[in-house]
């Protein structure tokens, strides 16, 4: 199964790996495994200090690389042009796994104004080769607007905060529209409170999955492509399959009822906060 397509015809899993804390060999090892179990879409960042161990786990994993979508950020303290591109260019020696399918803007950082700036390197690294697909993370539309406006190339991918408590109704409408695919960051609220609610619980016994699973299934009914974490092999095993749990129209919309106006995990409000 996959995501909805982007306006420039790419298409994505409905379900990726996030690799956040994957580290060392351990993080290489989880990286490859996924990959074994069935995913298709990794997420990293250069942030994150684990590109050398992605990149790892999709050499060792045995899966053709052509199958594979590979994706790293670009943090705020690299909006500079030539600094931004020198960062790719170090993803790609990092990650050594040939160019990098999908290059993100981690953080808008607006107060430091930079961020259309970046992506005119982001578009540099896609004319040259060093990544096939490039886009951006936690933008609000009018970052997305400014970008297009500014330089007439929209960003393919948007990854956000998203989840029960945190829905983004209006983003994933608006990344609809656009042709712009969703992906979703901390998709199941970080284990929070979010996976014990009832309205979960009722929908995942009444298709004899887990609440994690239900939460998932949630997100691909939505159209939007969560990104979960784990290390075990069977955990994940156990997150790709929820690509194949169809909920009723009520189920998605009972889910999505959860959300709360303060529903932010960490109130990373991509308007004021900023990641450096």
């Amino acid at each position: 199964m996959t995501a909805q397509l982007a306006h420039d015809g790419s298409a994505f899993p409905a379900i990726g790996l996030g690799s956040s804390r994957l580290n060392g060999v351990a993080g290489a090892d989880a990286v490859s495994a996924a990959l074994r179990g069935g995913y298709r879409l990794v997420d990293s960042a250069f942030a994150y200090e684990n590109e050398g161990a992605v990149g790892r786990g999709v050499r060792e994993s045995g899966v053709d690389r052509s199958e594979v979508i590979v994706t790293s950020k670009l943090p705020g303290r690299h909006h500079d042009y030539d600094a931004a591109l020198r960062t790719v260019e170090e993803s790609v020696y990092r990650i050594g796994a040939g160019a990098i399918d999908l290059y993100l803007i981690h953080w808008p950082n607006p107060g430091a104004g930079k961020y259309v700036e970046a992506w005119r390197a982001l578009i540099e690294a896609r004319e040259c080769g060093l990544v096939r697909r490039i886009g951006v993370s936690n933008f609000l539309p009018e970052h997305l607007e400014r970008i297009e406006g500014e330089t007439g190339v929209r960003p393919v991918v948007n990854q956000i905060e998203l989840h029960p408590r945190f829905p983004q109704e209006e983003a994933l409408a608006y990344h609809r529209e656009h042709g712009i695919v969703t992906e979703a960051w901390s998709p199941v609220g970080r284990g929070g409170d979010v996976v014990e609610d009832p309205v979960i619980a009722r929908v995942a016994a009444a298709h004899g999955v887990t609440p994690v699973q239900a939460i998932l299934a949630w997100h691909v009914a939505r159209g939007a492509v969560p990104l979960p974490k784990s290390q075990d092999p069977a955990r994940q095993c156990e997150n790709l399959a929820a690509e194949n749990i169809v909920l009723a129209p009520e189920e998605v919309a009972a889910i999505t009822a959860l959300g709360r106006p303060d529903g932010r995990l960490k109130g990373q409000d991509p308007a004021v906060y900023e990641e450096f």
